[in-house]
């Protein structure tokens, strides 16, 4: 029973978005069709449990979801003989699933929601994912899921924005904000803000998931085949990223043979093959990054030059706090600890960076190496402080004590 409640609920975060396409071409009216989706989903995966699948399932759905919308629309209306009319017509043809869930995609993600109400409504009208299902993946209550849903849908339609693909000079703008949204999603999955456990692997599933739907649509697209490269190697991973207890274990201390090796082929092979067809983009250059780290069979392998040169390409194309930590950490392992703390006093001095946990663990970390042990330890108890990540703080904690 689970493995076919399992594939039910595939099926229907795959058909979720194409529904949610149909209807929303047909009626317009984002917010009222997305709920009537909703409704039809969780319809479909209580019937479909007991009954089987019916021959048809994603027009079952659109049956089911065009009749839910009527009826929400009559209440809310008084144009209930018209909407009796729409209801008694025969549902429409599917369409292009793959222009629909582009343009859901390009919808949610619209530049005038916040990023938590674009992640939010990603994951539940893209993903397929309940309003409860998002709000125990990032720890918070349904009521506050719920409320940011509600005000990204009230959004969408105040600015009057139609389900349809934007002008052409706006396509590419606009799914740059897309995948920022997967990646956001991708990484708070792969470690958590905040709570007990380091990995929400519900979350990086998802992301996984969407962005390889993206590249299905956008085969062409090197920074779409960037970002699902990244995530592939950036998630094998993560079998063996915490102990039994759920210790954290670092990428120096990982056993590799419990790495994903499928995983691993597959997002080396995409990148590579990126990088040597697309103009090159940061995603592509993170990707190269995580494939240089998981090709290696040994820490001590680890070409550490190439990566170095990666991150100073990454820094001219896409400057950031954290690209700038982690090329500190590069440049130390080229150049020494020394160097790399030198660096390191430099770029503290981004208001960015300012009382971010990630600083003093570098600072400790190349303290460590340095042979500054009984520095080392304060700042990773300084670190430890200032994380809200219980594994993150754990593992700081133990490096303290063993620094």
């Amino acid at each position: 029973m689970g493995e076919v409640s399992r594939a039910i609920e595939d099926l229907l975060r795959e058909l979720a978005p194409q529904v949610l396409g149909v209807l929303a071409r047909r009626f317009g009216e984002f917010g009222t069709c997305e709920d009537a989706v909703q409704e039809a989903l969780l319809a479909a995966s209580i019937q479909w449990a007991d009954e089987g699948l019916p021959g048809n399932p994603k027009g079952w759905l659109i049956t089911v979801a065009t009749r839910r919308r009527t009826e929400i629309h009559r209440n809310e209306t008084a144009r209930r003989r018209r909407e009796e009319t729409v209801a008694a017509e025969p549902p429409p043809e599917p369409g292009s699933s793959v222009d629909d869930t582009l343009t859901l995609l390009l919808l949610c993600c619209h530049p005038s929601l916040t990023p938590a109400s674009q992640i939010a409504l990603t994951l539940r009208a893209v993903g397929g994912l309940t309003t409860g299902e998002i709000a125990r993946a990032y720890l918070v209550p349904e009521s506050t899921i719920g409320q940011r849903i509600s005000r990204a849908k009230q959004r969408i339609k105040a600015t009057g924005t139609e389900f349809r693909l934007p002008p052409a000079d706006e396509v590419a703008e606009r799914l740059k904000q897309v995948l920022h949204v997967l990646y956001l999603i991708f990484n708070e999955g792969y470690t958590a803000s905040s709570g007990e456990d380091l990995h929400r692997v519900e979350l990086t599933a998802e992301a996984i998931r969407l962005t390889r739907q993206l590249r299905e649509r956008l085969p062409q697209d090197g920074e779409v085949a960037g970002l699902l490269a990244l995530m592939l190697l950036t998630d094998a991973r993560r079998p063996a990223r915490t102990r039994a207890d759920g210790a954290l274990v670092p990428l120096a201390e990982q056993d590799r043979t419990l790495w994903d090796g499928e995983a691993i082929v597959e997002g080396v092979e995409l990148i590579t093959r990126t990088l040597q067809d697309a103009p090159i983009g940061p995603y592509q250059l993170q990707a190269a990054i995580a494939a240089v780290h998981d090709e290696a069979p040994r820490a001590e392998d680890t070409d550490w030059p190439q990566i170095l040169g990666l991150y100073d390409l990454l820094t001219a194309l896409t400057p950031g706090p954290m690209v700038t930590l982690n090329r500190i950490v590069a440049f130390a392992m080229v150049h020494g600890p020394g160097d790399g703390l030198l660096e390191l006093s430099v770029a503290e001095a981004d208001s960015a960076l300012a009382g971010h946990h990630r600083v003093s663990a570098v600072r400790a970390h190349l303290l460590d190496l340095a042979g500054d042990h009984e520095e080392a330890r304060k700042y990773y108890r300084l670190a430890a402080s200032q994380t809200l990540s219980l594994p993150e703080q754990r593992y700081l904690e133990s490096r303290a004590e063993l620094a």
